[in-house]
C-alpha cells in the first residue's frame, strides 16, 4: 500500500509523515513513515506464534493454482476485490492485482468463483510474473518498470490499443482493457 521504514539515530528530527518510532539501546531507531496513514503496527512478545489470519504469500512458489482456485471457489463477488483480501492471499495490493488480471486476460468484474481451472492457472502464473517483475524496485517509482494497465485510463492498451477503462470496485480504482479482458 504505502509506507516504509527509515533508519536513523535516536533524537534526530522525525520525517514529516512519521507514524511510529522504535528506539534501540545502541542509539539507532526505525521510523515508520506513511504519508497516507494506512499502515498499522502491532507489538507482540518475543517467541509468540502469531495468528495473523493471512492467506498464503503471493510470492511463495509453493502456493499453487489449485490452492488459489479452492480459495476463490467460495467467493461470490468480483475477482479483483477478492484478490485484495489478504486472508485469501497475502501480498497483493491494488496495483499488482490489476496488473495480474490484465496479464491473465481476466475481466476484473468476473465473479471469483466462476474462474475455471485453466484461467486460475493463468492468473497464478500472471501473479508470479508481476511479483517477479516488481522484485527489487518500487513498482510505481522505477523507470525500468512500466505499468501495463494500472493508472492508464484512456491510454491505449499495450496489447490491442483499445483505451484502458477505470471503474471503482470496493472503493478502489480498477483499470482494465475492455477488449483484452472481456469474458
Amino acid at each position: 500500500m504505502n509506507g516504509e521504514w527509515e533508519g536513523g539515530r535516536v533524537g534526530a528530527p522525525l520525517p514529516r509523515f512519521a507514524r511510529a518510532e522504535l528506539d534501540f539501546t545502541d542509539g539507532t531507531r526505525l521510523v515508520l513513515v506513511d504519508s497516507r496513514a494506512l499502515a498499522t503496527l502491532d507489538v507482540h512478545p518475543a517467541g509468540v506464534d502469531l495468528a495473523l489470519g493471512l492467506g498464503p504469500d503471493a510470492a511463495d512458489p509453493a502456493w499453487t493454482a489449485e490452492q488459489l482456485g479452492e480459495a476463490l471457489a467460495s467467493r461470490r463477488g468480483p475477482i479483483k476485490p477478492a484478490l485484495l483480501d489478504q486472508k485469501l492471499v497475502a501480498g497483493l495490493g491494488n496495483i499488482y492485482a490489476a496488473e495480474s488480471l490484465w496479464r491473465a486476460r481476466i475481466d476484473p468484474r468476473l465473479s471469483a468463483r466462476e474462474l475455471v481451472p485453466s484461467r486460475v492457472k493463468k492468473l497464478r502464473q500472471a501473479i508470479a510474473r508481476v511479483l517477479d517483475r516488481a522484485t527489487g524496485s518500487r513498482y510505481t517509482d522505477d523507470d525500468r518498470v512500466k505499468l501495463d494497465v494500472y493508472d492508464r485510463e484512456g491510454k491505449p492498451c499495450r496489447r490491442c490499443r483499445t483505451p484502458i477503462e477505470r471503474i471503482v470496485q470496493a472503493g478502489r480504482s480498477t483499470y482494465f482493457c475492455p477488449v483484452c479482458q472481456a469474458d
